[in-house]
Parts: structure tokens; C-alpha cells; sequence
């Protein structure tokens, strides 16, 4: 397997974005598949490595990334060094963020011979679910899309809301880590551009919209997104596949750091699940 990490494309933003690529070298072109960490995450968080692995041992051209104001560097791409970045970043960046990696796999020309562009399909874990799923409605080359946990809606979320007040006032609002116990900022600009962009960032209206097959994978553990917001989805575009995993919590019983060499029992339903619906 060729694995290449921490390739670096500059980003719209004034801040590099990081790729890693897994695949067999076999010259055949292989459907890509690019994944998207959620809030508070990053490309190499936990078990996605191993994920990465079982994705391209199944014949996909896996690609994964660090949104540019996620709070990784070059030099730290794991937590978040930088966390003034972190506080500027915001669903709008995320989007243009994704939109640069797949214009990288298209107009990649060392990979040309491995990757099939006619087949584009997008992953995304917790808030990168909706990310990936407004990104599906709008842009025609994605011709497939997943949701690991996903979140229904961008305005509820403790990112977008809180005390109004306070938060214009301060231009600031910090949220704590627990994992790394930092005090991690948004900065106000945050939720005017949620307000601004409001529309096009409604799950809702990308779901209801979706002409792509659209895959829906939940744990019923989860105690960070409920369940119910995937049977939401599913509602909202009946053609949709909905998959709940048994006793599965947000990460799909994984953590990080992953000292295992295999995948938790629910994280390799979620691969063996998603490979099904890809492979159809």
C-alpha cells in the first residue's frame, strides 16, 4: 500500500491544508474517497489511519485532510497548536476548504493513473456530516456521500448559539477541550457568517435537495449527536439509507490516541457498511 502523508496544498485562506493519500499501486483507476474530520478534530485523530487502510485495501483511493483553520500547522498537524486559527474558522472556510481538495484530485496529475474522477465520494464525521452533505447538493461532481454521525443542523449546534450578547460584545466565546483541556475560541465572526450564509448552510434544505445516493451512519449511543438527528435526514430524503450501529457511541467506540492494530467492532461495521453502499 502507498501511503503518503501530510502533502501540502495552499488553501483560500492563507492557510496550508494537509492531505494524506492510501491506495494499492496497481494503475487501474479507483474510486476516491475523501473524508472529512468533524469539530475539534483532525485528519490523523484516533483510528481514521486504520479506517484510511481498510478503505484503500478495498480497491478506493482513500484521501484525507486537515481543514486549514482546524488548528493543526504543518509542523503539529495532530491537535491544535494554533488555536487563532481555530477561532477563525467557520463552516463557510470548511466548504471552500473541501472544494480545493477535490479540485486537487481532479487536476492531480502524479495520481492520475490510480484515481478515477467520474467517482468522487465524500465522508464526513460529526459536524463534517453536514459539511459533506451541502457540498454533495451543490457541486455535481460528487456523486455519492456519507455521514458518520452526522449532524441535521448547522444553527443549533453550542459553536453557532450561546449568549448573543455577551459573545458580540467580548468578539469572543471559548469552549473547553476535554480531551486537551484547552480553552478553545470562537471569535464572533463565526456566527455572522452563519447568518449570512444561513441558507445555503441549512442541512435541511441540502438534504431535501440531495440527487446523490446519500448513505446515513449513527450510533444509538451516541451521547454528543443524538440518533434522532439522523432519522431526521432519513425523513427528509426517504431515499436515503439509514444504518444504526448497536451500542455505538460518537466515535464508533474508538478514542486517541488508537493503540490498537484493528478497528473497534463498530468502526468496522461502519467501513463494511459504507463499502456496500459504495460498491452498489
Amino acid at each position: 500500500m502507498i501511503i503518503k502523508k501530510n502533502q501540502i496544498l495552499e488553501g483560500k485562506h492563507s492557510k496550508p491544508i494537509l492531505l494524506d493519500t492510501f491506495y494499492n499501486e496497481t494503475s487501474q483507476p479507483k474510486p476516491i474517497l475523501i473524508f472529512c474530520h468533524g469539530y475539534k478534530g483532525f485528519k490523523d485523530w484516533g483510528a481514521w489511519d486504520l479506517m484510511a487502510k481498510s478503505f484503500a485495501e478495498a480497491g478506493f483511493f482513500f484521501v484525507k485532510f486537515n481543514f486549514s483553520h482546524n488548528g493543526g500547522t504543518i509542523e503539529q498537524p495532530m491537535d491544535f497548536p494554533d488555536l487563532e486559527a481555530f477561532g477563525n474558522n467557520n463552516y463557510t472556510k470548511e466548504l471552500n476548504d473541501l472544494e480545493m481538495v477535490i479540485d486537487w484530485v481532479l487536476d492531480n496529475l502524479e495520481f492520475q493513473n490510480e484515481m478515477d474522477t467520474n467517482q468522487i465520494y465524500l465522508l464526513g464525521h460529526s459536524r463534517a456530516g453536514g459539511i459533506v452533505t451541502i457540498k454533495s447538493e451543490e457541486d455535481k461532481r460528487v456523486t455519492k456521500v456519507i455521514t458518520l454521525a452526522g449532524v441535521c443542523d448547522f444553527g443549533s449546534r453550542s459553536a453557532t448559539t450561546g449568549d448573543l450578547g455577551q459573545w458580540k460584545k467580548d468578539g469572543v466565546k471559548y469552549v473547553m477541550n476535554g480531551r486537551t483541556k484547552q480553552q478553545m475560541p470562537h471569535y464572533i465572526q463565526f456566527y455572522e457568517d452563519f447568518i449570512e450564509n444561513e441558507e445555503r448552510l441549512t442541512i435541511k434544505r441540502a438534504v431535501e435537495h440531495l440527487e446523490t445516493p446519500h448513505l446515513i451512519i449513527h450510533g444509538d449511543k451516541d451521547t454528543s449527536i443524538s440518533v434522532e438527528e439522523a432519522i431526521k435526514q432519513h425523513e427528509w430524503n426517504p431515499k436515503s439509507e439509514l444504518v444504526i450501529i448497536p451500542n455505538s457511541d460518537h466515535v464508533f467506540n474508538t478514542k486517541h490516541p488508537w493503540e490498537k492494530e484493528t478497528l473497534s467492532k463498530e468502526l468496522q461495521q461502519v467501513v463494511e457498511k459504507s463499502i456496500d453502499f459504495l460498491k452498489q
